[in-house]
């Protein structure tokens, strides 16, 4: 089992950013691949950026590309996602997720373990 907790989120304006850090615990960090989602009212959950295990490898979708970096510090148990030059498009409750292997990372039925949701909201 694992559990992941969430930090950061919050109100900022159109261009500006913020920083989400999710902390992982009941499973050895460095074996999982972590991923961020986002779920927009009255939308799907869609999938943000997932990094491998060892951080070598991001992936992220186009719409973000450009502007947002995902991270990991194996030591610290913590996956980061930094988000610069925000638009209102990119409003909505944040998750963390986890899983033991890479395989698609797109859809958001592979993955095992979720965060509890932080709040982001772009103003225009």
């Amino acid at each position: 089992q694992v559990q992941l907790v969430q930090s950061g989120g919050g109100l900022v304006q159109a261009g500006g950013s913020l920083r989400l850090s999710c902390a992982a615990s009941g499973r050895t960090f460095s074996t999982l691949t972590m991923g961020w989602f986002r779920q927009a009212p009255g939308k799907e959950r869609e999938f943000v950026a997932a990094i491998n295990w060892s951080g070598s490898s991001p992936y992220y979708t186009d719409s973000v590309k450009g502007r947002f970096t995902i991270s990991r510090d194996n030591t610290k148990n913590t996956v980061y996602l930094q988000m610069n030059s925000l638009e209102p498009e990119d409003t909505g409750v944040y998750y963390c997720a986890a899983k033991p292997r890479l395989g698609t990372v797109a859809s958001a039925g592979g993955w095992n373990y979720w965060g509890q949701g932080t709040q982001v909201t772009v103003s225009s």
